[in-house]
């Protein structure tokens, strides 16, 4: 069926999405200002720059967003692995299936996180939301995950845990493993839902059944 794997990061691979959210409301807060969970989630999935553009007119300005930002940095640390993450991963490689990244976080910080819990090892290319002009929903990410691997955009299986993220890379020609994690998507037009990547594992044979088998 497919030849080659294309995931999102944060709030799929890494268990981030919570942090962060609540890192930025406590630090709104402090400040006297309140960012509602439902204004939050409006720019998950997002490109930096898209997200910044919202998160400033929520908190007053570009000078408030910065100022802001530095708190948010101060109060977050490694972010652990989803379960079933490393498990799915590994099973992958032992198959030979090419896997990227397409995150709308900057490459910087894909690396960074995917390093802390030892996850770079397993992506051939990264493809970040500062790296294209408009991030998810739009393709653009995953149409530049897809053009790093060398494959077409059809033959790659997609993993995306949010709304925008399951409309970009089906925008882009993929079909798509939903897996949520703060919000549920629409998973309809998905290949399939699933409650954790754990439940992956047991799919890898039938999603790629022409991938090699290596020990």
């Amino acid at each position: 069926m497919f030849s080659a794997a294309v995931f999102d990061m944060d709030g799929l691979l890494i268990d981030s999405e919570r942090a962060i959210r609540d890192a930025w409301q406590s630090a709104a807060q402090e400040r006297g200002i309140t960012i509602s969970t439902s204004q939050y989630t409006s720019v998950v999935g997002r490109a930096s720059a898209e997200a910044d553009a919202q998160l400033a007119s929520f908190l007053g300005g570009e000078k408030a967003l910065e100022e802001i930002r530095q708190v948010v940095i101060s109060k977050l640390r490694v972010f652990p692995a989803k379960p079933g993450a490393t498990e799915l991963l590994t099973g992958l490689r032992k198959r030979e299936i090419p896997c990227a990244i397409a995150s709308s976080s900057s490459t910087t910080e894909i690396k960074q996180r995917l390093e802390a819990v030892g996850l770079a090892e397993y992506f051939h290319s990264f493809a970040g939301g500062n790296e294209v002009p408009k991030g998810k929903p739009d393709p653009s990410v995953y149409l530049l995950a897809a053009l790093r691997l060398g494959i077409s955009p059809e033959k790659c299986l997609a993993f995306e845990d949010s709304q925008n993220g399951i409309k970009s890379a089906v925008s882009a020609g993929m079909q798509v493993v939903a897996v949520p994690d703060l919000i549920k998507p629409d998973t309809s037009n998905c290949l399939i839902e699933l409650d954790s990547l754990n439940h992956a594992v047991q799919h890898i044979e039938a999603w790629f059944p022409n991938a090699k088998t290596s020990t």
